[in-house]
């Protein structure tokens, strides 16, 4: 066996040292340069907060995850840091900041603490999304369509021959459109039945129903509608506006049931319809009274628009209500916001009857002093549906034929945001749950 010298193995010992020191100095070297993007969504930093989330949503396309921190800065997003996100920002003007990995470990340590109620939610996959929504222009615009462009989230357009070939199960989300799932249409009978568009949309309704099987338009809603049920108690998440909200519900409660005038149907009503409806059936509402007028623009006592007395525009607003993030994530990821009072909007369904509204469903925005829930969520079966009332978070008072908000102007709306959380909610990891 070779004898070495002491030289030598204080010449051995020097290299082995000098190598140890220089890996020691690469590992020290990259977690100080290793670094994250912060999306901060509070209201001084980001100067686009819809379009922040269509950067969140582009990130989760290239199976990117995404930690969406609640309550943190407005719900801001931890992204990994990377040359095309970065410039994938910048085109955007989303605002953003670099910060070090062990910055970012601070956050969430943070985050993580007892006496934060503070959540890091991780999002994993970018959802597929369905817009329920006839062919053709329509007389009005919808604020999801309009958002969802905006932010630069696609999506796809399905209808009534979509959902009743069980496509549905194709899609992580579904919204749906401002709609009359009761066969009334809109109940616009009374001021637009001379109206070249309401003519033409009723024809169009009779022609595809009959096309698909059905002898009134009411009969083939109603089939879309629990079609629609089955997609969420099998899973699906499903986000309704205006008129889609409670006429959904009234659409299930009515199953069965002849509700219709002649001019909607050709045939009476049923005699006594209100006593056969059955509450169990809907998703968010019960105990509520049909509008048996046919002239008269409403559906039902759910809406509150004209309960509505001395509210002035610039007085209207609602609060979003405050909930554990840690214990309650689901409710805390679909309120994220920079303000916790939202300005009001109008639309044919503009808000709840508090009354009206399901115990088992929880209301995330409301106006107690009114006795109105503006935004509410529930679970039923495997799934989720949250009714957001009003019809455009930044019109007020949307009428039949105005000309659409153009989102460049209100690039921070605190009403938009709260369908932007609704479409990123399905990416959040799930957590096993009792249905």
């Amino acid at each position: 066996m070779k004898q070495f010298g002491l030289k030598e193995v204080w010449v051995f010992v020097f290299q082995s040292m000098k190598k140890s020191l220089f890996i020691l100095t690469l590992f020290i070297t990259a977690n100080v340069f290793a670094s994250s993007i912060l999306i901060p969504m509070d209201a001084d930093s980001q100067k686009n907060h819809l379009k922040a989330y269509g950067i969140t949503y582009w990130v989760l396309t290239k199976q990117q995850k995404v930690q969406w921190l609640l309550n943190y800065r407005g719900g801001s997003f931890l992204l990994p840091d990377g040359d095309a996100i970065r410039k994938e920002c910048q085109i955007r003007g989303v605002s953003f900041e670099v910060v070090s990995d062990a910055e970012a470990q601070n956050i969430l340590d943070g985050i993580a603490s007892p006496s934060q109620n503070q959540e890091a939610v991780i999002l994993e996959k970018a959802p597929k999304i369905a817009v329920y929504s006839p062919d053709g222009n329509q007389p009005w615009d919808d604020a999801v369509t309009m958002v969802l462009t905006y932010a630069e989230i696609p999506y796809e357009t399905v209808y009534d021959t979509e959902v009743l070939d069980d496509n549905l199960v194709l899609f992580d989300w579904l919204h749906l459109h401002h709609e009359d799932f009761t066969g009334q249409y809109g109940k616009f009978y009374g001021a637009y039945r001379a109206a070249p568009w309401y003519i033409e949309g009723k024809q169009n309704a009779e022609a595809l129903a009959n096309e698909l099987g059905f002898s009134k338009v009411s009969e083939e809603k109603g089939a879309v509608a629990l079609k629609i049920r089955n997609y969420v108690i099998g899973g699906g998440f499903m986000f309704a506006m205006c008129s889609a909200t409670d006429s959904f519900d009234i659409a299930l409660a009515a199953d069965g049931i002849d509700i219709c005038e002649p001019m909607f149907d050709g045939d009476p009503s049923e005699a006594n319809y209100q006593s056969k409806l059955d509450y169990s059936k809907t998703f968010a509402f019960t105990d509520f009274i049909l509008e048996r007028n046919p002239i008269k623009y409403e559906f039902s006592s759910i809406d509150m628009t004209t309960k509505r007395k001395n509210i002035s525009k610039e007085t209207d607003y609602f609060s979003l209500m405050d909930f554990s993030a840690k214990w309650d994530p689901v409710p805390t990821m679909l309120c994220q916001n920079h303000t916790s009072l939202v300005k009001a909007f109008m639309g044919q369904t503009t808000s709840f009857t508090r009354a009206e509204v399901k115990p088992t469903v929880l209301v995330l925005g409301e106006n107690k002093l009114n006795g109105e829930a503006r935004y509410i969520h529930g679970i039923k079966g495997k799934g989720f549906f949250t009714f957001y009332g009003g019809h455009d978070p930044e019109d007020y008072q949307h009428r039949v034929g105005d000309p659409k908000t153009e989102l460049e102007l209100h690039p921070t709306s605190p009403g938009y945001r709260l369908i932007l959380n609704n479409v990123l909610f399905p990416a959040a990891r799930k957590k096993k749950q009792k249905t």
